[in-house]
């Protein structure tokens, strides 16, 4: 939704995209005019009056922009907009009126004289001539030779005492929550000799930010030597041993095959296994012959495998299939968790009452929640689940769809279910599931939920964690810490809420992990009970009133 803007900062400056007069008109060349000397500070004018409305827009289409730099009438800038596979950079000519894209890189810098331009192309530099037209450049700045000598002691205490000056200065309270934060600098300081691995130096930092006793204060990345993992190919099914040896599909997680984050393997049109089938052979290794089957997966996750599959454990009229397995099952097991609860309540409420979980409040949480409210709107109820969200910013998005009230009902001819203004909204009753893993922005949605009296609670305490984060500032090795900048506070009063705490439901209802595991989820349940007994005060759109008799 952005596009590029410039400002004149002198009211007397001409507007640069104004429309050109094309009149003729001979002007006698001044001989004593002078440019300033090259390097020689300009006299730069700024007119703050008016300065808003001097404010002009290239005639581009609205795009992603970012990287900006201007030379002359020659406007440059990187563009990835929705669609766009690649980044490009791209020049605007204010003198052309001309737009050209001058290829796919990932940056730019322009030298200060404006002749030179510095391209970055994944981990490839290049230097140019400043570009006019389409480029290719071919030969990048080798780094073979670029070598540096590293203290890691050194680095490493310099890291830290960075992340206690960060954390000084950007903590959303002066007060570091009555800590004395020079005393725990000092405290885990001592320690900062006996760091000899990247991993050590972010166990101490962690300790030292952890004296803060606040959430979303975190420490993680770095210069950190990682092993390379071999992914393992899943199959998205639970495979048990038999006492042929062979291994059998005893169950099968439901998919949904045409997304990709939702691929069960088994399921694949033209795969078909099913529940009950033997595993024979893995790329012409009998699974009788190893102890592990996943053994035979190793390394084999998104790469086609052949599989030997019968209804029997023997060889014998065994079929061949090809199979790409997966490198998680996780979205899988979520995917088949959150269909059995829809199904549940669905066949619980007699088709009354819809049921959606969101689990976090970033993209995948809108996701989910777009996916499951617009097509249960024609239900009476929703019960919303939270347990569980990992947290994020929408959540004030999602309040606004659930606290929709109808202003009034619609007909039309030969429409016999009346409708409402505004549309899209649940008028029935609504309940909200929480518990100790409703984080951060999955915190104050109960507590918004509760402030505006959209329904009951029911669940757990939730997780208590409300200060919020922007991102790291920059750490010499790439290190990223999460510093709690800014905080919530009640609108009634003076008074922090939820941080510490979190939000207590209106029923307080504990899951028993085992009958959890074997499929009791009692809060659920509780739920269920509650929505059906409010649905008795139930109250649909009126009926459409009779037609009026204006002949009198």
């Amino acid at each position: 939704m952005a596009r590029v803007y410039l400002v004149p900062l002198d009211e007397k400056t001409p507007n640069p995209l104004a429309p050109k007069n094309d009149e003729v008109v001979i002007e006698e060349v001044k001989k004593d005019e002078t440019k300033p000397a090259d390097g020689a500070a300009l006299n730069i004018v700024v007119t703050t009056e008016g300065i808003q409305d001097r404010i002009v827009s290239l005639p581009i289409e609205a795009s992603n922009y970012f990287g900006v730099e201007m030379t002359g009438d020659d406007v440059y800038f990187m563009k990835h907009g929705t669609g766009d596979d690649k980044t490009t950079l791209v020049l605007y000519s204010i003198d052309d009126a001309k737009e050209t894209t001058i290829g796919e890189f990932d940056g730019f810098q322009i030298t200060g004289n404006g002749k030179k331009m510095m391209l970055r192309k994944e981990k490839n530099y290049y230097i140019v001539d400043l570009p006019k037209a389409e480029l290719k450049p071919e030969k990048n700045i080798p780094f073979d030779q670029l070598k540096t000598t590293v203290n890691r002691q050194e680095e490493w205490a310099q890291i830290y005492f960075e992340v206690y000056r960060q954390m000084r200065d950007f903590f959303y309270v002066e007060t570091m929550h009555g800590v004395d934060w020079d005393a725990m600098r000092d405290k885990y300081a001592v320690l900062l000799p006996y760091v000899n691995n990247r991993h050590d130096l972010n166990y101490i930092i962690g300790e030292l930010i952890g004296e803060l006793n606040v959430g979303h204060a975190y420490i993680s990345g770095g210069d950190c030597p990682m092993p390379k993992r071999v992914n393992t190919g899943l199959l998205g099914a639970v495979i048990t041993t038999d006492p042929s040896g062979f291994f059998k599909v005893a169950s099968i997680l439901k998919g949904a095959n045409w997304s990709k984050q939702l691929r069960s393997p088994l399921t694949e049109h033209g795969v078909d296994v099913k529940e009950g089938e033997y595993i024979i052979a893995i790329d012409g290794v009998k699974t009788n012959t190893v102890k592990d089957m996943y053994a035979l997966l190793a390394g084999k996750a998104d790469v086609q495998v052949e599989m030997l599959i019968n209804s029997k454990p023997s060889a014998d009229g065994a079929r061949k299939v090809i199979v790409v397995p997966v490198a998680s099952e996780a979205s899988l097991y979520y995917y088949n968790w959150v269909q059995h609860n829809v199904e549940l309540v669905d066949k619980a409420t007699n088709g009354e009452v819809g049921y959606i979980h969101v689990p976090d409040m970033s993209v995948e949480g809108l996701n989910e929640f777009v996916k499951y409210f617009y097509p249960q709107l024609n239900k009476k109820a929703l019960i919303i689940d939270d347990r569980g969200n990992g947290g994020g910013n929408v959540s004030p998005m999602i309040m606004e769809r659930l606290m929709r009230i109808p202003t009034r009902a619609n007909m039309a001819r030969n429409v016999t279910v009346p409708g409402q203004t505004p549309t899209k909204l649940m008028i029935g009753p609504k309940v909200l599931l929480l518990n100790q893993y409703s984080a951060s922005d999955g915190d104050l949605f109960p507590y918004a939920f509760k402030k505006h009296q959209l329904g009951k609670t029911i669940g757990m305490r939730s997780w208590g964690g409300v200060v919020g984060i922007r991102g790291s500032l920059p750490f010499v090795d790439g290190t990223s810490l999460n510093k709690p900048e800014f905080a919530s506070y009640s609108i009634e009063e003076s008074k922090w809420i939820i941080e510490g705490y979190g939000v207590e439901p209106d029923i307080i209802i504990d899951n028993d992990p085992y009958l959890e595991f074997t499929g009791t989820d009692a809060q659920l349940m509780k739920a269920i009970e509650v929505i059906m007994e409010e649905l008795k005060n139930y109250h649909p759109i009126p009926e459409i009133p009779e037609g009026s008799d204006k002949s009198k």
